[in-house]
């Protein structure tokens, strides 16, 4: 049966895609920036893992807080604008802790806006076609994804191979474009249109279901360190910087393709046997990673990794909204899954990092496909 597509999803699509064209124009030049600066593996770990754990602080607060007030839209148009303006101080940062800093306040942003906006993505869904519609939104997302290495490749070739500023500025523009449709969102309100008196504590009662489904992505994500590092050892290997942008453009392609039908499948078959096999293949990709000594591989296993993102992130989330079925408490449980994926990340990174730089640069791949079997086992049990 023909899907009838709701014009705010489709906006709160849009507006990932021009600022995943933005974000993945800087996030896969960001490491090779940090490098030419002085900064080593270690260091780009904390980068990535504190930024995104600072973030993660936010996310509980700010679903909480779009509960209790009934207001997603402005708090996720405030979220996108925040990150937007932090990106323009990457301009005249000349220090590792200075892009630190900037990495950190511009992940505040997307810590307040996320949970916001899948709580009002949710509230256009049922569990007929909650699937397909965080496929589709992570499919506009990652379409966004794809056009920004590539658009950065672009750059790099026009001004020069290492002019990283030069994808810092031009960045800056869908960035703007994505804060401006984000007005045109009908959200939902309440029947008398009043605000809802509810406590943060009783809030938390989700269910076991759904405490379980955490402890397991809390496993998974330890593994699951910042792509950064794909980046970093895609180049120790021999692939040019050019070429890295272009293999994530296919990566994300492969993404943007899948989301939509993959998000469709598990409204069919489950959401728990879509998300088990994403594992296996997150598994897979990441022992290819972790054994490949042939830049031209890389490839085919970029490719497979797109594979598993369009059975992660989108799908993960449907999950999320078919345990929590009451509006009310949506976006407090949204705000516990992003919090729970990213206070992990720095761990994750910073174990990364160091596994690396002094013990080698595919040991963060074997440690993450264990984490992710762990985890996938885990899953089995919900």
């Amino acid at each position: 049966m023909k899907k009838k597509l709701n014009p705010n999803v489709i906006i709160l699509g849009l507006a990932s895609f021009f600022t995943d064209i933005s974000t993945e124009m800087i996030t896969r030049v960001l490491p090779l920036f940090l490098e030419s600066i002085g900064a080593g593996g270690a260091f780009i770990g904390v980068v990535e893992g504190l930024a995104e754990t600072i973030a993660s602080l936010l996310k509980v607060f700010s679903g909480y807080i779009s509960d209790k007030v009934r207001n997603r839209k402005w708090l996720t148009i405030f979220g996108y604008a925040e990150s937007t303006i932090s990106k323009a101080f990457l301009l005249v940062v000349n220090s590792p802790v200075g892009v630190l800093a900037v990495r950190a306040f511009e992940r505040i942003g997307k810590g307040i806006r996320t949970s916001p906006r899948d709580a009002l993505i949710a509230s256009y869904t049922d569990e007929t076609n909650r699937g397909f519609y965080f496929g589709l939104h992570r499919a506009l997302d990652t379409l966004g994804a794809a056009l920004g290495p590539l658009l950065g490749f672009w750059v790099l070739e026009k001004f020069g191979k290492t002019n990283y500023r030069e994808i810092f500025k031009i960045a800056l523009i869908p960035a703007v474009i994505a804060v401006i449709i984000l007005f045109f969102i009908q959200e939902k309100k309440l029947e008398n249109g009043k605000k809802v008196h509810i406590s943060f504590l009783s809030n938390l009662k989700l269910g076991r279901r759904y405490y379980m489904f955490l402890i397991s992505i809390l496993i998974f994500t330890l593994g699951n360190s910042s792509d950064a590092f794909i980046t970093m050892y895609s180049g120790s290997i021999g692939v040019l910087p050019t070429t890295i942008l272009l293999m994530w453009t296919l990566h994300s392609i492969v993404y943007a393709a899948l989301s939509t039908p993959l998000g469709s499948l598990s409204d069919k078959i489950g959401r728990k046997t879509t998300l088990i096999i994403g594992i296996l293949i997150y598994g897979l990709s990441y022992l290819l990673f972790a054994i490949t000594k042939e830049p031209n591989f890389l490839w085919f296993v970029y490719a497979l990794y797109g594979v598993y993102y369009a059975m992660s992130e989108g799908i993960q989330k449907a999950f999320v909204s078919d345990l929590v079925t009451d509006d009310k408490m949506r976006g407090t449980a949204f705000g516990i899954y992003n919090f729970a994926i990213g206070i992990m990340a720095f761990p994750a990174s910073l174990i990364a990092g160091i596994l690396y730089q002094f013990v080698a640069p595919n040991v963060p791949f074997y440690f993450g496909g264990v984490l992710a079997v762990v985890a996938g086992v885990f899953l089995l049990f919900i």
